[in-house]
């Protein structure tokens, strides 16, 4: 057995120490059910804890790290996507070709997508006991859209019985039969086991690679299956390198960068001059460790002008420890308890990159805040302390563009000319309107005869009356910047680039407008309130639960670009970077 195997096969904290060449893989997942950080003896894994305060650990020494003793937040989640290609269907029609990346874990939930702004919905981010199960058969090619019954005659698209399939367990695994055949050969002999980490249960992160590319072969999202964890969660991500059906002569390797994203070691950073860079047939698993609440973006770091053009881009967010307050619990008591741990902390006087620091009431210190509390429904964009980022849904808009001739290039065998590169496409999460109307999955049929789902997740946004909505958005242009614009729906941006718009003082510096401009690289976090006017607190604060006067349900509104060349699908009008927010 390789040293390599040896590795794999042992435990989370072994992997984080030990530097693994990526060439030598095959495919293999990871998700372990009990680590350093969150031992299943004190926590259960797979749920979120109520934040009560910070993690207890014991005293560090010279000779030991410190180990959590209770009170264990944040839980592990795990995901799988594969590196290949695929197709993607613009709204005129045209199919357009793509380097991507695709899900193979989570499948029946990022199909569904989030056509409602529910929590935590639309992502393959999966609990340990739902990602270690083991699929009830044998999946088929094009999954889930095959299951489900999509068609395409070429003149309809039929989305089939959404729904009918359920697994989101990681795609391949299986009980590794050698293991378990070694290990019990080996006890009846009485000796050492071959396999001494190998559970009972034969899962050890062994997979059936007919599965992973019947599955992960030309099944490639734009944009790329959407990740979400909760601060303190542990995460591990696997890329298994599936290649290119259409571009058999490259031999294309295969990074993920969380971009802007505070990795604590480079090894795990996906920039392969200080990384590693996945090969075709082989598979890694990234690891981190959730910090700060907010926005980010992932993407293949692979010669990005190229990889990011053709669609290997996805969304990522993290959201905060104000979330998982028990209802009631005053936020600003809540946010201060995060400062006794220093690795929660955020004292801006000793940290300028932290921003989420404990905010004034009324341009004081005030030991209470403005009293408000944890309210029994909806969540927070940051870990504000003051309750000014609340919403009631989220929806993650990703924006992007597509070259149509750069991607046509790139599927037949020609040089692709990156200084005429020119957008003709705009897209909201992989759509142009008028498909940015419709609440649910996309999909092409591509050259393998199958139908995937290419573009799931919507880019309608329904909103309660009274209600607020957070907007996710994440721009991951190649060439161009992009505007968008809101009539009607009041536009409060929160967050920037992952970080909650307050000053060092603690001032609230969110504020209101009617359109908002990124550049490629870069996230905001806006709010859209359907609310005219508030009641307030006793205490003088907004109370954003509540509605005296709502916009009308029935309303329909658009946030779209005033650019009016990105106002187009390769053509002069009629589509581009347009959704429209529904009033409910």
């Amino acid at each position: 057995m390789s040293r390599l195997e040896l590795c794999l096969r042992g435990s989370a904290a072994l992997l984080l120490l030990v530097a693994l060449p990526a060439g030598a893989q095959s495919f293999r997942v990871q998700c372990p059910a009990s680590t350093i950080t969150h031992p299943s003896s004190l926590t259960n894994t797979s749920a979120e804890p109520a934040y009560t305060g910070p993690t207890m650990f014991t005293a560090s020494g010279a000779t030991t790290f410190q180990q959590p003793t209770g009170n264990v937040n944040g839980a592990i989640k795990c995901q799988q996507i594969s590196g290949g290609d695929g197709y993607a269907t613009m709204a005129d029609g045209h199919q357009t070709f793509m380097f991507s990346l695709g899900p193979l874990s989570g499948l029946a939930s990022i199909a569904a997508g989030n056509p409602d702004g529910a929590f935590d919905r639309g992502t393959g981010a999966s609990f340990p006991n739902i990602f270690n199960t083991v699929y009830p058969g044998v999946p088929l090619a094009g999954d889930p859209a095959t299951t489900d019954g999509a068609s395409d005659s070429g003149t309809a698209y039929n989305p089939g019985a959404l729904g009918a399939y359920t697994y989101n367990g990681a795609i391949g695994l299986m009980p590794d039969l050698d293991c378990i055949a070694g290990n019990q050969a080996a006890l009846a002999a009485g000796t050492a086991l071959p396999c001494p980490n190998t559970p009972s249960s034969g899962l050890d992160g062994h997979v059936d690679p007919r599965q992973i590319m019947d599955v992960g072969v030309m099944n490639g999202n734009i944009p790329a299956p959407l990740i979400t964890m909760d601060e303190d969660d542990e995460f591990f991500l696997t890329l298994t390198n599936v290649g290119m059906i259409m571009r058999p002569d490259l031999f294309e390797q295969h990074t993920v960068h969380f971009h802007g994203y505070p990795n604590a070691s480079a090894f795990y950073d996906g920039v392969p001059d200080a990384s590693v860079a996945i090969n075709i047939g082989g598979s890694f698993t990234y690891y981190y460790l959730a910090p700060d609440a907010g926005t980010y973006f992932w993407h293949c770091h692979i010669t990005p002008p190229e990889h990011l053009q053709m669609g290997m881009v996805g969304q990522l967010y993290v959201r905060p420890r104000q979330d998982r307050v028990p209802s009631g619990t005053n936020l600003y008591t809540a946010r201060a308890a995060q400062d006794v741990d220093l690795r929660t902390a955020c004292v801006s006087t000793t940290d300028i990159l932290c921003s989420h620091n404990l905010p004034l009431t009324n341009g004081a210190v005030v030991t209470t805040g403005n009293g408000v509390t944890r309210a029994a429904t909806g969540n927070y964009a940051y870990n504000d302390g003051d309750g000014s980022t609340y919403y009631d849904v989220e929806y993650p808009l990703q924006i992007h563009g597509f070259d149509p001739n750069f991607h046509f290039v790139g599927m037949t065998f020609n040089p692709e000319a990156f200084a005429d590169m020119k957008d003709k496409y705009f897209l909201l999460n992989g759509r142009s309107y008028p498909d940015t109307d419709v609440n649910g999955p996309m999909a092409t049929q591509s050259s393998d005869t199958q139908v995937h789902y290419s573009q799931p997740l919507a880019s309608v946004i329904n909103i309660p009356a009274g209600k607020r909505a957070l907007l996710r958005i994440a721009d991951l242009d190649v060439s161009e910047y992009q505007t968008l614009a809101s009539m009607g729906v009041k536009m409060q941006v929160v967050g920037y680039n992952a970080k909650l718009l307050r000053d060092q003082a603690g001032n609230n510096t969110a504020y209101f407008t009617n359109s908002i401009t990124l550049g490629g690289g870069e996230s905001l976090d806006v709010i859209l309130d359907t609310c005219l006017v508030r009641p307030a607190l006793a205490s003088g604060a907004t109370d954003y639960t509540n509605c005296t006067t709502p916009l009308a349900a029935g309303n329909v509104f658009f946030l779209y670009t005033p650019q009016l060349d990105h106002l187009s699908n390769d053509a002069e009008n009629f589509g581009g970077l347009m959704a429209e927010v529904h009033i409910n």
